[in-house]
């Protein structure tokens, strides 16, 4: 009877805890959904500097959906700024290159090259650029896929390499994050 309650216990919790639905953030209202974690028992030290770089080279698997992994740099603001750590404190670089390039397109280079849909990423991009994130595509991958700066959303900024603007902002004290 007694692992029959611990069972039933758990099963609660775990229907509880999962049954939440994210929410949106208030940096970034219509990307970077995230989940509101109460009371945690590994503390957010809300006092910190949190400047992360993510490391991005691939898209999605659907072309007219946006990037999950750029979403992910929305959802890093939203949640943290949630659990009250100052914007100011949260600072976000992306590095783009591999396939993840085309996500940077402009709309009328994204239906040229990649779909008849205008690119699912433009307004991500805009959004993250107006809250201070730094958008860098790699020049290497810029170079082979044959894009002009004029061919990329307008807050892209192009470095020597993804691999140069890595290792400058992990020497800035930008923490890597890599999925």
């Amino acid at each position: 009877m007694k692992k029959h309650t611990i069972f039933l216990f758990c099963l609660f919790c775990t229907t509880v805890i999962f049954a939440q639905q994210p929410v949106s953030g208030n940096v970034i209202k219509e990307f970077g959904k995230s989940y509101l974690i109460e009371d945690p028992d590994f503390k957010t030290d809300t006092t910190q500097i949190f400047k992360a770089v993510f490391d991005i080279s691939k898209t999605s698997e659907d072309p007219s959906k946006p990037n999950p992994l750029l979403e992910t740099a929305a959802r890093f603001l939203n949640m943290h700024q949630m659990a009250g750590v100052p914007s100011k404190n949260i600072i976000v670089a992306l590095v783009i290159h591999g396939s993840a390039y085309q996500d940077i397109l402009n709309d009328v280079q994204y239906t040229e090259r990649v779909s008849s849909t205008k690119n699912p990423n433009t307004e991500l991009l805009t959004e993250l650029a107006k809250n201070g994130a730094d958008i860098i595509l790699c020049g290497q991958t810029a170079a082979f896929r044959k894009i002009p700066k004029a061919e990329a959303h307008p807050d892209i900024q192009i470095s020597l390499s993804a691999m140069t603007a890595l290792v400058q902002l992990q020497n800035q004290g930008y923490r890597l994050i890599n999925f």
